[in-house]
């Protein structure tokens, strides 16, 4: 011990024990709520993955499609809609703090139509296939995000709750134990003491 305990130290010292206690409780439980949402994140990413080659797969046969029908020179100045403006719709949730996007699609107003120029069920197969590949993409990146996200925190979690867990909470029970065991030998000192005042 630096210096004499004293029964307000002790009393102090118990007193972060017990808030460091529940501070390592919560970052305990808060390390299994992120691993939980990190598998429900990395289900979803799964089967989003899934879906993206199946798009993928869908639009590479379209593309296809649309080439025979009109190759290569044909398809590049085939009628396509006019630039409109493109809208990330999304739902944005916090989980401890940490920024989730749910629900991400790519949306745009009715476009106008330039001038046919010779169209076919090929290409508008084509354009929807693409158009569906380019939203599983992003909804496929905002998972990605998410556990990104969720692991950084995680592991901040992690490493706050291993120093309190291993370091800081071992420290403070030995420094608590041994404060008890010197305030017991003083108050056995002081008995002793009044005893043999008595006694002389």
């Amino acid at each position: 011990m630096e210096s004499t305990p004293t029964r307000s130290a002790l009393l102090e010292a118990r007193d972060e024990r017990q808030i460091m206690g529940e501070g390592f409780r919560f970052l305990d439980e808060k390390r299994l709520l992120l691993a939980a949402e990190m598998a429900r994140q990395f289900a979803r990413y799964r089967q989003e993955r899934d879906r993206l080659m199946q798009v993928h797969q869908a639009a590479v046969v379209a593309l296809q499609q649309a080439l025979l029908r009109h190759g290569l020179h044909g398809l590049q100045v085939q009628d396509v809609p006019v630039d409109t403006a493109v809208v990330l719709q999304q739902e944005v949730r916090r989980f401890f703090g940490v920024v989730l996007l749910d629900h991400v699609t790519l949306e745009k107003g009715q476009p106008e139509r330039t001038a046919d120029v010779g169209g076919s069920p090929e290409v508008t197969v084509c354009q929807q296939a693409f158009v569906q590949l380019l939203n599983v993409s992003a909804e496929l990146a905002a998972l990605s995000g998410n556990l990104h996200r969720l692991l950084a925190e995680y592991k901040r979690t992690e490493r706050r709750a291993r120093a309190l867990e291993d370091v800081l909470l071992p420290e403070l029970d030995e420094k608590i134990h041994e404060m008890d065991l010197c305030l017991e030998e003083m108050e056995q000192e002081e008995a002793v003491r009044v005893r043999l005042g008595r006694s002389g």
